[in-house]
């Protein structure tokens, strides 16, 4: 359990803390995210954060605290916190394993010294007397927000259980509703909106990773804020394993309203806060003496112009890291939904000829090509070709596919063993198990325990013998299945979901390392692994196994508060959802997965000669715009009308903008919708061009469905009045293309 120094011998030491308080901001204009460290008497540095207006100074806010409010990353009850502390848990007695009287279940941490170099700071604190000692890392990350984390190490002699570690930031008091996400498979980011009252907002996340269901980022704002109104926060818990979100409104601690005492820096007042950490199972977490525990990293950004900012902050933020992809988004085509378990070289060549005709980049062979994998009943941890499907392996797909220009793209689910199988046979062990029993099936699934080495070593292995034998560009890495009972036999079934996720880290890491030039698509039943410690690893998610475009629209608008769109897999599914059964024009199909990284999932060998056309159509507009669409901001705009939404990406330097008009059903009244082009430059012509690829069919009144007129506007008026779009026919789309003149 413990954790490397993490400290650098390059930052400034301050023994005891800074005399003054300390301002991080994590863009350097205005309008980041800003977060004060406050030092205290005796007690952990007290917080403030939020959107940084110009001319901030730090200094003029320590007359200031009682309308600051702020609170420390880690409240403690020892100092009058009378909501969820952020640090449970308590000394064991080392030779019974029992809880020692509760002892040190209430520390109270004293800073000891303080670092600060640039946009990062560091405050190790301890209480000598419980024989705990808390490092607090803070950083301004690149995007604009502020990241946080803690590091507990048991100094004494008996075992340490940490029951949980959160990170917490004070809201101010206007901060009055939440916006979170709640979901489950084909249905993932459904929004839910409340007001925050006195007590807790709890989300707690059980089942072994992020889940379908995770509120992914839980947004805290002034009440009625929209994507580009209200002053609003989101938080998110980078982490894939169990988690905690929280949002907590807690009336004043000790003392009357306006108490002046020797205790006034010891005494926290009443406040709102949101914060998170890891869901830690019972005992999953137990120190020894000089081990440690590191929470996730816990990201909040702050904004003034409501939910786009905050996406901003996150999207630009994965747009930093080393793992970011640099090369152009390809085009794929995953051929799950074409041929599923029925593997034949003819349909799959015939696929690979229609593809390159159409313009598809890369070709992805899913489920169903290693040894005993005809149904999904069995097969999984077998991880070599079929040689009855497969005589000779895959090298003849391969040369074929890659033969026809395009890359080649395999799918492997690495955590999880059918029952039937030679691997499950051979070792039955191998899978987290607690209370001496297997696990309920999911999908004829069970887990494998990769905290074993065994277990993690098979793995790495296998897919590296398959990575080096054939010319693999690309690995969807699947996780089809919940963890029920996520205890390892290695430890007596005692809890593993903390080491598990760590485990799948450690071998996506190595993966990489040894085949840097393979790039990872991350897919757990569709969006159901969506957090940025694992999207820091990948370069694309799926996300979601719902293909139908309608359905789509409002899952992709919802991951986008957290995900850039050139992570977003969308693909152009068959006319008739194999999902709903609804049929979806081309146009909503295309426009759908245009404002992501464009897919196939369809069986393209039988689509029409119309419907190949306009879909080579999409793909030309997507390679012409992909550039603008990988690297803008993102913009959804309300409209008075719900059966009609618009989003698009406006250009970083305001030069071009590409917007989309979805008619999701038939409009409620015969007015006109104002697509709305904000984020431009105000003073700038611009050029609008309908770019929307196809023929125009006549509606079912016999009328040809409107375009949009070709104009010419100012940035602003676009902003404020923009683009009148006459009610279109349910379940279409259009485009439209902004260029500055």
């Amino acid at each position: 359990m413990a954790v490397g120094d993490h400290t650098r011998p390059d930052m400034k030491a301050e023994r005891g803390g800074t005399d003054s308080p300390l301002l991080l901001v994590a863009a350097p204009a205005a309008g980041g995210t800003g977060l004060i460290l406050f030092p205290r008497t005796d007690c952990l540095p007290a917080v403030w954060v939020g959107p940084v207006p110009a001319g901030l100074e730090p200094g003029d806010l320590v007359a200031l605290l009682a309308a600051a409010r702020p609170c420390p990353l880690l409240p403690q009850h020892g100092e009058g916190w009378f909501g969820r502390p952020g640090l449970s848990g308590h000394r064991l007695d080392s030779e019974a394993g029992r809880p020692a009287a509760g002892r040190e279940w209430s520390p109270l941490f004293v800073p000891v010294r303080s670092e600060r170099e640039g946009a990062r700071a560091v405050i190790e604190a301890e209480d000598k007397a419980a024989g705990l000692r808390l490092v607090t890392e803070v950083e301004a990350v690149p995007g604009g927000a502020i990241r946080a984390r803690h590091i507990l190490t048991n100094l004494g002699h008996q075992p340490y259980l940490v029951d949980g570690l959160e990170v917490v930031f004070p809201l101010p008091g206007r901060v009055g509703e939440i916006l979170d996400f709640t979901g489950r498979q084909t249905a993932e980011r459904i929004p839910q909106r409340h007001q925050i009252g006195d007590g807790l907002w709890l989300r707690e996340g059980r089942r072994g990773h992020t889940g379908h269901d995770s509120a992914t980022v839980l947004a805290a704002g002034v009440p009625g804020f929209t994507f580009d109104h209200g002053e609003v926060y989101g938080l998110h818990v980078a982490w894939s394993g169990n988690t905690v979100y929280r949002v907590e409104r807690v009336p004043s601690g000790l003392g009357r309203p306006g108490d002046v005492s020797e205790n006034r820096d010891r005494i926290l007042p009443g406040a709102t806060t949101v914060g998170g950490g890891e869901l830690l199972l019972p005992g999953e977490v137990t120190l020894a003496e000089g081990e440690s525990y590191a929470s996730p990293w816990v990201y909040l950004a702050a904004a003034r112009s409501g939910l786009d900012d905050l996406a901003a902050a996150f999207h630009g933020y994965l747009r930093s890291r080393p793992a970011y992809p640099r090369s152009p988004r390809p085009v794929n085509l995953n051929v799950w939904e074409a041929v599923y378990f029925r593997h034949d070289f003819g349909k799959l060549a015939a696929l690979a000829d229609a593809a390159a005709a159409l313009g598809v980049e890369r070709f992805v062979l899913d489920d169903g090509w290693f040894r005993g994998r005809r149904s999904d009943r069995a097969g999984l941890g077998d991880w070599w070709v079929d040689e009855q499907v497969w005589p000779g392996g895959l090298h003849r797909l391969v040369e074929y596919v890659r033969g026809r220009g395009m890359q080649f793209g395999i799918w492997i689910e690495p955590e999880m063993v059918n029952p039937d199988s030679a691997l499950y046979r051979a070792h039955p062990d191998w899978i987290l198990s607690a209370g001496g029993r297997v696990p309920p099936l999911q999908r004829y699934q069970l887990v494998l325990d990769l905290t074993r080495p065994e277990v993690a070593g098979y793995l790495l292995e296998r897919i590296s013998e398959l990575l080096a034998e054939y010319e693999i560009s690309y690995v969807k890495w699947d996780c089809n299945r919940d963890i029920i009972d996520a205890g390892s036999g290695t430890r007596g079934g005692a809890p593993a979901a903390h080491d598990q996720a760590q485990a799948v880290y450690a071998l996506l890491d190595e993966l990489r390392a040894r085949h840097p030039d393979v790039e990872w698509e991350s897919c757990a039943a569709g969006g159901g692994r969506v957090d940025l410690a694992m999207l820091e690893r990948v370069q694309r998610v799926w996300t979601s196994d719902m293909t139908d475009a309608l359905a789509r629209q409002s899952i992709q608008r919802w991951t986008g508060q957290l995900v850039p769109p050139e992570y977003l897999g969308a693909h152009v599914s068959a006319p008739f959802s194999h999902q709903t059964g609804r049929y979806m024009p081309m146009s909503l199909r295309g426009a759908t997965a245009l404002f992501g990284h464009l897919g196939i999932e369809a069986d393209i060998t039988q689509l029409g000669g119309d419907d190949l056309a306009e879909l080579a159509g999409w793909i030309a507009l997507y390679k012409r715009h992909r550039g603008l669409i990988h690297s803008g901001r993102v913009v959804r705009v309300g409209t008075p009308d719900d059966t009609a939404w618009t989003h698009g990406v406006v250009a970083a330097d305001r030069s071009a903008a590409l917007m989309s008009y979805v008619q999701l059903d038939e409009p409620r009244n015969d007015q006109p919708v104002a697509l709305r082009v904000p984020g431009l430059d105000a003073r700038r012509r611009y050029q609008v061009t309908d770019v929307t690829p196809g023929v125009r069919r006549p509606r079912r009144d016999g009328l040809e469905e409107p375009g949009i007129p070709a104009v010419q506007a100012s940035g602003a008026t676009l902003a404020e009045i923009g683009l009148a779009v006459a009610p279109r026919q349910a379940l279409t789309a259009a485009v439209v293309l902004v260029e500055a003149v």
